[in-house]
């Protein structure tokens, strides 16, 4: 059987491959655990700098295969959308390390979630972006009700949501959805780039800057005062922040090495 997540590591980079092109990368549980295997197993290697997750064939992910939700064998919604969706949002969230959705075509369903949960999103021109509960009577699970207010506003998230019409790429970047509506013939290349261009960063600080923003969002400000303070101490202790100030003083770029 053909491997249902496929993992590289290049250059500090782990791509992570959805890998059921026959179904346009719709998750299963087996999916979902190899998934969730794969995001630990990046989080756990400091040789990783950087994460990608893409799709394989023509789509990125088409959120739920219904033929396991029908079966007579299925484990149930609950069961479902908690092992395979809510364990993968959390891994990508609070995994210490930048993570680039590369969608390289339809994201539906909770397919457009699990991109959206990434620090970045890049989006080739032909891609579309599908809440698509709303057609079959279901609501948006995968942090969608989380995100998409907090991205672009609760009247657009609730036409987004309740109409589930297709959004195209460049329509995602014009609301501030996504990072980048890349041109079908760059989209390799500009995922290579930002990819590189964070994997060559101080990794460390990195993590803790998305651990501060994510913590933003509910803290009030005082919490997130006493927050920044602790996790600025916490950087100025890393060997990343004494490679940037000696690099800054003697007038030549840093080599970062993640530490």
């Amino acid at each position: 059987m053909t491997d249902l997540i496929l993992s590289h590591l290049e250059r500090g980079v782990m791509t992570i491959t959805l890998n059921r092109p026959e179904v346009f990368n719709s998750f299963n549980q087996h999916m979902g655990r190899a998934f969730q295997q794969a995001l630990d197993d990046a989080a756990q290697n400091d040789s990783v700098r950087c994460v990608v997750i893409t799709g394989s064939g023509r789509a990125f992910c088409a959120g739920q295969d219904l033929k396991e939700v029908t079966s007579d064998t299925s484990p149930g919604f609950k069961v479902i959308v908690e092992e395979t969706y809510n364990r993968s949002i959390r891994l990508i969230c609070n995994m210490e390390k930048p993570v680039i959705a590369a969608v390289n075509g339809v994201a539906a369903g909770a397919g457009a979630n699990i991109a959206l949960a990434c620090d970045f999103v890049v989006a080739k021109h032909s891609a579309k972006f599908i809440q698509a509960f709303a057609k079959i009577g279901l609501v948006p699970d995968s942090g969608g009700t989380f995100w998409l207010p907090r991205l672009v506003g609760m009247a657009r998230a609730k036409a987004l949501t309740m109409l589930g019409a297709p959004l195209s790429s460049a329509e995602a970047e014009s609301m501030g959805l996504i990072h980048l509506a890349s041109r079908e013939d760059e989209f390799d290349n500009d995922v290579n780039r930002l990819s590189q261009t964070l994997a060559n960063m101080p990794t460390k600080g990195l993590g803790m800057t998305k651990k501060a923003l994510h913590a933003g969002l509910t803290n009030s400000l005082e919490e997130q005062l006493s927050l920044e303070l602790d996790l600025q101490f916490q950087a100025a202790e890393t060997s990343d922040y004494a490679e940037g100030v000696a690099a800054f003083l003697e007038k030549r770029a840093p080599k970062f090495k993640g530490q």
